[in-house]
């Protein structure tokens, strides 16, 4: 990656996140909390589907940061705060902003957005930051 400034905008990662991604993140992370899976749990607790792992929305700015600034960058640091449940069936869409450029490292700040059925925000449901050496 060259010519990162401060105030570029990282390319938006858009992603569905099915029943069946969960599954497989949660047996990759060992997360089996009944909120991911259990309806009864799901419905007692006030939501009518299951919700998505917050950790895989974390897995998701890194994978939109990791992307953008190809093979060659690290990611050193990852921070980020849950906002709102997402329910699993939702569009969500990752994207962020370079905060800082120094010598070979970069600090941005990340946004996951609900999109609704019409591609447009609905909720937010993290915000983030990140840091990564750049070659």
């Amino acid at each position: 990656m060259t010519n990162v400034e401060r105030g570029a905008l990282i390319p938006p990662l858009e992603r569905r996140i099915e029943v069946a991604d969960m599954v497989a993140y949660a047996g990759a992370t060992w997360d089996w909390h009944r909120m991911h899976y259990d309806m009864a749990y799901i419905e007692s607790a006030g939501f009518t589907a299951p919700i998505v792992d917050g950790q895989m929305l974390g897995a998701l700015m890194a994978e939109c940061v990791q992307d953008w600034l190809g093979p060659d960058a690290r990611l050193t640091t990852l921070g980020f705060r849950f906002l709102t449940p997402v329910e699993a069936g939702s569009v969500v869409r990752c994207d962020g902003v370079v905060e800082s450029v120094e010598t070979a490292k970069i600090q941005c700040s990340l946004t996951v957005h609900i999109l609704g059925s019409n591609g447009v925000v609905v909720g937010t449901a993290a915000s983030g930051h990140a840091e990564a050496k750049i070659p």
